[in-house]
């Protein structure tokens, strides 16, 4: 008889599955998992310390690169938080562009998720399908703000700025495109950016159907994700779970309808809720959210045509002078220098604000002694507590299962180490 033998095995990081930064040390008994243990650190970039040594309008582009897929919703969670802090609120036409490009990031962040998960199972084609509708969400993130990930649009008080009239053309024709090629790439940018953005919904939901055409009733997706990472309701609320991960197992939480935020009250959708707990209902969750993500662009979309105004507060005290003040106004440049060598002073307090981002409850929990720094802050990561129940989760599963498993949970490292 050949003797049994249980291995203690290294799951990553440099598994293509584990996505270079996670290691998880395995228990085996052969092929079944008996325990997941993970190991992480390998991402570490002290965030928290750093935002506590600049002043806090500095801050906000650590935010981005927290969870990097889901960039703009964790500037949200900072601002609002430093806007409760300062006891002011950014116009109305500054809440629907922020809720407007929460949800692209939404779209962007499923996209993400769902390419690499099909991607890790074995499924190729849908990667690129995905990458080629992030490419058109990119490139609003780079009309609005000069960068197509890293965007630190959101500033206390409103946004950056408003949205451009016109949106970034090909150039060409070059020796690779055609200059019928370069005008059908053009075809959807000869306007504005809200233009761009209402082709890009009425295109999407077809793209969507693609994927589940691909997906959803495909034999060997099933046979992957159905009954897999099981989590009951119950346990899901003890283990912390927020967003799909906890809406998969059947509690219909979102912070946009239970605790509204931005313009979230003023626009139609509806939550997605699974009924198994299992990979399978995570996926569909995340694929009904996208279209509702969809529908919410939309109506923000026909709001922002009919209502132009002010996107940001008038306090230079608070939010940098316009450029043409600027050049003319002494003062307007004495206050503009203040801003960006000092920034502002909020009151002494405690303040926790967060918002539905598309992992989960992306929260900031800032502590002011009156500085013009945070003296403490803390993020509240949603794929922290998810990858906390990756042991239990595992447990029992074959090691192929760990794949997806890994890639339910959509964990992305910057928000984990921190």
């Amino acid at each position: 008889m050949a003797e049994i033998r249980n291995y203690t095995i290294n799951f990553g990081p440099q598994h293509p599955s584990a996505h270079g930064v996670l290691r998880l040390v395995l228990e085996m008994d052969g092929e079944v998992i008996e325990r997941a243990d993970p190991h992480i650190g390998l991402l570490h970039r002290g965030t928290e310390k750093l935002a506590e040594s600049k002043p806090y309008n500095q801050s906000i582009g650590y935010m981005d690169r927290l969870d990097y897929v889901s960039m703009m919703c964790n500037e949200h969670g900072y601002v609002r938080a430093i806007e409760r802090l300062l006891g002011i609120d950014p116009p109305l036409r500054a809440h629907y562009i922020r809720t407007m490009f929460d949800e692209i990031t939404r779209i962007l962040n499923h996209l993400m998720w769902l390419g690499a998960h099909a991607l890790d199972i074995g499924a190729m084609s849908v990667f690129l399908y995905c990458f080629r509708d992030r490419e058109d969400l990119m490139d609003c993130y780079e009309a609005v703000s000069g960068a197509r990930m890293h965007a630190t649009y959101y500033r206390p008080g409103g946004v950056y700025r408003d949205l451009p009239d016109r949106m970034p053309r090909y150039q060409g024709p070059t020796k690779w495109h055609s200059a019928q090629e370069i005008a059908e790439r053009n075809a959807a940018r000869e306007g504005s950016l809200l233009d761009f953005i209402q082709d890009f919904t009425e295109r999407f939901p077809r793209h969507v159907d693609e994927y589940e055409t691909l997906l959803t009733d495909n034999r060997i997706w099933k046979q992957r994700t159905v009954g897999i990472g099981v989590v009951s309701p119950e346990r899901a609320l003890q283990l912390g779970f927020t967003g799909p991960m906890l809406r998969g197992s059947g509690i219909a939480w979102d912070l946009r309808k239970k605790q509204p935020y931005a313009a979230y009250h003023l626009v139609d959708f509806d939550v997605p809720v699974g009924v198994n707990g299992d990979c399978y209902d995570r996926y569909l969750v995340r694929i009904e959210e996208m279209r509702q993500s969809n529908r919410i662009i939309r109506q923000c979309v026909d709001w922002l045509r009919a209502n132009p105004g002010p996107v940001a507060i008038n306090d230079p005290k608070i939010f940098p002078p316009k450029r043409e003040e600027l050049k003319n106004s002494m003062e307007a440049l004495i206050h503009h220098f203040k801003l960006f060598t000092e920034g502002y002073c909020p009151p002494p307090g405690e303040v926790y604000a967060a918002v539905e981002a598309p992992k989960g409850e992306f929260g900031c929990y800032i502590i002011s002694d009156g500085a013009n720094k945070p003296y403490r802050l803390k993020v509240r990561a949603p794929g922290f507590a998810h990858l906390a129940a990756l042991d239990e989760m595992a447990r029992g599963h074959m090691l192929a299962d760990v794949v997806a498993i890994i890639g339910t949970l959509d964990i992305v490292f910057g928000e984990i180490d921190r």
